[in-house]
C-alpha cells in the first residue's frame, strides 16, 4: 500500500527577509538603464532630453489614474484616506501656481525648462507607441488587480530618491541650458517617495502573510520594473543620436 505524504507549503519569510528581497530588486530599476545613465552623464542632445521629458510626462499624468484605481478597489476607508494623498500630490491641491500646484504641473515646468511648449506635453504628440503600451499595461493592471497588489506595484518608489538625487546632482553641470527652476519636481519627490514607500511596505507586510503571496509581491514588483525599463527601451530607440525627421522635438 502506497503512502501519500502531504508536503507543507514553505514557511513565509520573516518581515526583514521579505523586505530585503523586495529591496534587492533595485538592480533592475531604470536608473541602471543605459539611456538613463547617458542622460545623467550629460551625453544626450537637447532633442533627446526633450523626447525623454515628453514621454515621461505621459507616465506622470497616468499615475493619479492608477492611484484612483487603487482607491476604487479599496473598501477600507482608512487606507483610502492615506492613498488619496498620492492623487493630490500629482494632480495638485490648487491652481497652476504656487507650491500646491502638484507634480504634473511641476513636470510641465520641467518641459518648459528644456524647451517644450505646454501643448507639446499635453497633446502627447511626441509619445511613442511603446511608452503608451507600457504605461497603459500598468494602469490596466491597477484596475484589474486587487488593491493590495496594485499598491505593491508602487514599491518601485523605494528606489526613486536615488534617481532624483542623481539628476539634481548632475544635471546643472551636464545641461546648463536647462532652467534650474525646472528641476523642482525631482527635489519635491524625494520626501514624498519616502512617505509613500512607508505606506506601501505596510500594505505589503500586511497582505503577504504567506510565502505564496510574498512571491507574488516580488513578481508584481518585477512587472513594474519591467514597465519602467520598457519605457526607456522605447525612448532610446525613438530618439537616436542621428535622428533627423518630424519626430524630433
Amino acid at each position: 500500500m502506497s503512502v501519500h505524504r502531504t508536503i507543507d507549503p514553505p514557511a513565509p519569510w520573516s518581515p526583514e527577509q521579505f523586505e530585503a528581497r523586495l529591496r534587492a530588486k533595485e538592480g533592475g530599476y531604470h536608473s541602471h538603464h543605459p539611456f538613463n545613465q547617458r542622460l545623467n552623464r550629460g551625453e544626450l542632445q537637447p532633442f533627446q532630453v526633450r523626447g525623454w521629458v515628453a514621454n515621461r510626462f505621459y507616465y506622470q499624468v497616468c499615475i493619479p489614474i492608477k492611484d484612483a484605481a487603487v482607491l476604487a478597489n479599496c473598501p477600507d476607508r482608512v487606507t483610502r484616506r492615506r492613498w488619496v494623498e498620492r492623487v493630490l500630490d500629482h494632480d495638485g491641491r490648487g491652481d497652476h501656481e504656487g507650491p500646491n500646484a502638484g507634480g504634473i504641473e511641476a513636470w510641465v515646468r520641467l518641459g518648459e525648462a528644456v524647451g517644450l511648449e505646454r501643448d507639446d506635453l499635453w497633446s502627447h504628440r511626441f509619445v511613442v507607441p511603446g511608452v503608451r503600451f507600457a504605461v497603459q499595461a500598468y494602469v490596466n493592471f491597477a484596475r484589474q488587480a486587487s488593491w493590495q497588489e496594485a499598491a505593491i506595484s508602487s514599491l518601485t518608489e523605494m528606489f526613486a530618491p536615488g534617481i532624483h538625487a542623481d539628476r539634481l546632482r548632475t544635471w546643472p553641470d551636464a545641461y546648463p541650458w536647462i532652467e534650474p527652476a525646472g528641476l523642482a519636481y525631482f527635489r519635491s519627490r524625494i520626501p514624498l517617495a519616502s512617505r509613500d514607500v512607508e505606506h506601501g511596505l505596510e500594505v505589503a507586510h500586511d497582505w503577504c502573510r504567506t510565502r505564496e503571496r510574498q512571491q507574488r509581491a516580488l513578481e508584481i514588483l518585477q512587472f513594474k520594473l519591467d514597465v519602467l525599463w520598457a519605457m526607456l527601451d522605447s525612448i532610446e530607440r525613438a530618439f537616436p543620436d542621428d535622428l533627423i525627421d518630424e519626430r524630433r522635438p
